[in-house]
């Protein structure tokens, strides 16, 4: 199969079966998507697929034929962190770090989703359009709430998606 991962395009050989999470780590060697539950509760795995949010352990490898993934290793550009990456080290958003990359992820898909328009259960009123100026803290939990952290890092977290909502 053949996929675009990070910019670059991959081909690879797995068997049917195999998650889009272990062809990740396995065969292309990026560790820094996480195994964590191994059953779509934590958000651990979370990746991009084709632009839009994924936990890569519920999905199929195969069914990405000719996607583009992200991994938090291809957010950086040109040596630059993404915005949500500095936040979350200027705002100490990660603890033992084990779901720190699903975090950030999750945290760009936030942001994207919001430019997007997008409501979530959160939004007062969706008759009304959404935009990035709208993620307030309860509106940013909400999003990132398919996400973990072992450490209750929480607080944190929402504060590093809020700050990277105001520059991105």
């Amino acid at each position: 199969m053949t996929l675009e991962v990070n910019g670059e395009v991959r081909t690879m050989a797995v068997e049917p079966r195999t998650t889009l999470l272990d062809a990740i780590r396995e065969d292309l060697g990026l560790s820094g998507t996480k195994k964590g539950c191994d059953r779509g509760e934590c958000g651990a795995c979370t990746v991009h697929v084709d632009g839009r949010r994924v936990l890569s352990c519920m999905t199929l490898a195969v069914m990405q034929e000719g996607k583009q993934v992200t991994t938090v290793e291809g957010l950086a550009q040109d040596g630059e962190l993404h915005p949500v990456q500095a936040a979350f080290i200027e705002r100490d958003g990660f603890q033992c770090g084990f779901c720190t990359s699903g975090q950030i992820m999750s945290g760009v898909a936030v942001i994207d989703e919001a430019k997007a328009g997008s409501p979530s259960a959160a939004t007062a009123d969706v008759r009304r359009p959404f935009s990035v100026a709208d993620l307030s803290s309860d509106e940013i939990r909400e999003r990132m709430s398919g996400n973990l952290c072992r450490c209750a890092c929480y607080p944190n977290i929402v504060d590093a998606v809020a700050d990277a909502a105001g520059r991105s």
